[in-house]
């Protein structure tokens, strides 16, 4: 993970680790051929004319002295690479030194019509809570949240994943921290973390700054996408529990945080730990517990015109209704009743702590559903079971009407997004504990 350039950070042909030369900034003379001549001198740009003098003392300004220290970078490197290595899978092609990484693909040839699906994101704000805490193991399971299950909810199997980290100067401990958090994770839903890069950018991000992104790749059968053209009336909503946050609305938690003159260090009764804990929550991973969704629902030799795990919706920036009416096609509604789940403490907290207006809130945050799937009316208590037994808190969470026979309750969200879809009702009121 060296500074500025690719990082070899997989045992996967990733780029290799980039030590800058003189090559990099300035012409350097050959070296001379056994046997023949010197190389003639390099002259300035003004033939003729002297050189520039350096720096008081007589020396040169280097790559470290202008803020980029490479030695690090390959430190970080060293820290990390052992975590990433554990990502790899059998499809994986190569090793530590590479350009790109490789996945051998053979296997979609077996597919009647493959379908590759890619997201790239980051972890917004969030991370500004993770260096003030000087905690750095956990953003990454964001990063592959946000990315991974992206991928996930077109019905895709994730391939890989790559990442990228910005900073004003690399700490070779902080930013193998980050990096194993994002390979921990990617272990944890069978991703190879095939490679990334760490880009330090001294004069543009202060010393402790950084950011992170990353993208994943996947592949699904064309007759066996998820989406909205499935979605029919009738069709019921079932909730995957969030873990906390997740990693959106963080410019709005932490501008509530900092009016009201808390401290991360401050022991919040509700949360039962200390608040910079609570925030620092990582987002809950969907992937295993979809894809594993599917499968149950849909075997291989199911009708792809009649799959019952009809589509997925992940719960990110925008909160829940927003993002759940971009799954459902024109002309349909679903109904989604706010006492149907209690809502948890933190988002509690946060209005109450602001006094955040409950509309502003819902369509901001999560509110407690993570992802929502939407399925067959047949196969509702199914998947609940399903997700529970695969430790995803699941409960009905509303049915899909026609729009045209249907008379909203309560506050009706559509056309977000970009998308011109259908909409949800959101009605009622939420239950907090």
């Amino acid at each position: 993970m060296s500074p500025d350039t690719p990082r070899a950070e997989s045992a996967a042909a990733p780029a290799a680790p980039h030590v800058a030369s003189a090559a990099d900034d300035v012409p350097v003379p050959a070296a001379p051929c056994a046997g023949g001549p010197a190389a003639p001198p390099v002259e300035s740009a003004a033939a003729g004319a002297p050189a520039p003098a350096g720096p008081a003392g007589g020396r040169g300004i280097t790559y470290a002295d202008a803020g980029v220290d490479t030695a690090a970078g390959d430190r970080a490197v060293e820290l990390m690479k052992d975590a990433v290595a554990a990502t790899m899978t059998p499809a994986v092609v190569g090793s530590v030194g590479g350009f790109a990484g490789l996945v051998d693909v053979s296997a979609l040839r077996d597919y009647r019509r493959p379908l590759l699906a890619a997201s790239t994101d980051g972890v917004g704000t969030k991370v500004a809570i993770a260096r003030a805490l000087d905690v750095h193991d956990t953003i990454g399971q964001d990063l592959v949240g946000m990315v991974v299950d992206d991928v996930v909810v077109v019905g895709a199997r994730p391939l890989l994943m790559t990442d990228y980290i910005a900073c004003g100067r690399v700490v070779p401990e902080r930013i193998a921290s980050i990096v194993r958090g994002v390979a921990a994770a990617c272990a944890a839903v069978g991703t190879p973390l095939l490679g990334g890069e760490t880009a330090e950018h001294p004069g543009l991000m202060g010393p402790d700054e950084y950011d992170v992104a990353g993208a994943a790749t996947g592949v699904v059968e064309a007759d066996r996408r998820l989406g909205a053209e499935r979605v029919r009336p009738g069709d019921v909503l079932v909730a995957l529990a969030s873990s906390g946050l997740h990693s959106n609305g963080y410019s709005l938690v932490r501008r509530v945080v900092e009016r009201a003159g808390w401290s991360l260090e401050r022991e919040v009764p509700e949360f039962g730990r200390a608040l910079g804990e609570e925030l620092l929550e990582p987002t809950r991973l969907y992937a295993r517990v979809c894809l594993d969704l599917a499968d149950a629902l849909d075997p291989a030799g199911a009708d792809p015109a009649d799959l019952r795990l009809r589509a997925l919706s992940h719960v990110t920036g925008g909160g829940l209704a927003a993002n759940l009416a971009r799954v459902l096609p024109a002309g349909l509604i679903a109904d989604v009743d706010r006492s149907g789940w209690v809502v948890p403490p933190v988002f509690d907290v946060v209005r109450r702590l602001g006094d955040v207006p409950w509309e502003d809130l819902e369509g901001t945050l999560n509110l407690g559903v993570g992802m929502v799937a939407v399925v067959a009316p047949e196969a509702a208590d199914d998947a609940v079971r399903l997700a529970r037994r695969a430790g995803a808190p699941a409960w009905a969470l509303g049915t899909v009407h026609e729009a045209g026979d249907y008379a909203p309750r309560g506050r009706v969200v559509a056309g977000t997004k970009g998308v011109d879809g259908g909409a949800v009702d959101v009605f009622g009121s939420y239950r907090i504990r």
